[in-house]
């Protein structure tokens, strides 16, 4: 056992009971731990210092990752406020030494004040992460039934149903969490709502207007590098003018040459960014996110969270990403806890959290769970 284990990125395919194991786990682990992650919940459970890296140096801050957002967020306000404030000094004294330069009678206070700007600190300028913004397109209305699942059961093999007597519906205005433990059927559930896979029973119903979208990692993966995102999205949609491909890819902050780059140039959150203008571009009314946090620097985390929630189109996520889950969804269903299930749970996910840790907490009939 190394004393100094690495852990890059290591929670993003975690569930919640298995998550809450690790994170006790490592919490008593007696040896110094390096994390890599973009996890806020796990790294406020678990971590008691942060190391930021930017600009191609490291500084070292005390605290969980809420602290050091907080400190640093204060600090920079304070080094903003004492570089304005050096701003006006220096020119306060400059306004003096234009003004009596050639003043005979003023030369001696002239010069005092030219040595006095001379020695004044010359402040760097504050630099601050960039706000990753951008916006998913108007759907416009759809009238209801938008997506309806009726009594559905699905399963692989017909003698070992996955999903038994699923209901639940979506509109354009649900925000909807589906969470439970790996391998229960949470991504089966999201092709049957895309109509990859047919139910062995009972019905989801569209409606006939319908647009429907996913976003999965492998969009980001199956990029063409070798492509500029205008290049990508006119392959993708034949027919589509360069115009209309440049302002759609604007309104997810791809302005201007980022949208001439080769893909293999850019970070990956723009390349994210290219996957979710693809999504987009038919202005789905429902839009389905499969693990959309994984891979994905706070930024854009944070920059996909305010889109979302100003999105007037449907939302459904799988993940396991607590933050971002609370800071989307108002609903949350559990699948798999009894077996084949898919129930409506009463509370937001921290409460989940809280009860996957005993598998008691979700037989049927449980307090934490209701029936849709």
């Amino acid at each position: 056992m190394p004393h100094y284990p690495l852990h890059p990125s290591p929670i993003c395919s975690l569930d919640a009971k298995t998550l809450l194991w690790l994170v006790e786990y490592l919490v008593t682990y007696p040896k110094t731990l390096i994390i890599v992650s973009h996890d806020r919940w796990f790294l406020n459970a678990v971590c008691t210092d942060i190391i930021h890296l930017y600009n191609k140096l490291l500084t070292y801050w005390k605290g969980d990752y809420d602290t050091f957002e907080r400190t640093r967020a204060e600090k920079q306000r304070c080094l903003v406020k004492s570089a304005e404030a050096a701003d006006l000094r220096r020119a306060h004294i400059q306004a003096f030494i234009d003004k009596f330069r050639y003043n005979a009678k003023r030369a001696a206070l002239v010069q005092s004040r030219i040595k006095a700007l001379e020695r004044m600190e010359v402040m760097e300028e504050v630099a601050d992460d960039p706000k990753w913004r951008f916006e998913f397109p108007d759907p416009g209305a759809l009238g209801v039934p938008v997506l309806q699942v009726d009594d559905v059961t699905f399963g692989y093999t017909p003698d070992r149903p996955l999903l038994k007597k699923a209901n639940f519906s979506i509109d354009t205005s649900s925000r909807i969490a589906i969470v439970g433990p790996n391998g229960v059927g949470k991504s089966t559930l999201i092709k049957l709502l895309l109509n990859e896979l047919e139910p062995q029973a009972g019905s989801v119903v569209r409606n006939s207007k319908l647009r429907i979208a996913c976003f999965t990692q492998h969009h980001v993966n199956q990029l063409d590098l070798g492509a500029t995102p205008v290049e990508y999205l006119q392959r993708m949609f034949p027919g589509s003018k360069p115009e209309a491909v440049r302002a759609h890819l604007g309104s997810f902050g791809l302005h201007g040459d980022l949208s001439l780059q080769r893909m293999s140039t850019l970070s990956g959150g723009q390349k994210s960014r290219v996957a979710f203008a693809v999504i987009t571009w038919k202005k789905p009314h429902v839009v389905l996110l499969d693990e959309p946090t994984n891979h994905l620097d706070i930024e854009t985390i944070d920059a996909v969270t305010v889109a979302l929630g100003n999105y007037n189109g449907g939302v459904v996520v799988v993940s396991h990403d607590q933050h971002f889950v609370e800071s989307v969804c108002d609903e949350i269903f559990v699948v798999g806890q009894p077996a084949g299930c898919v129930r409506k749970f009463k509370g937001e996910f921290k409460d989940y959290r809280r009860v996957a840790e005993s598998e008691k907490a979700f037989q049927l009939g449980g307090d934490a769970e209701e029936d849709d």
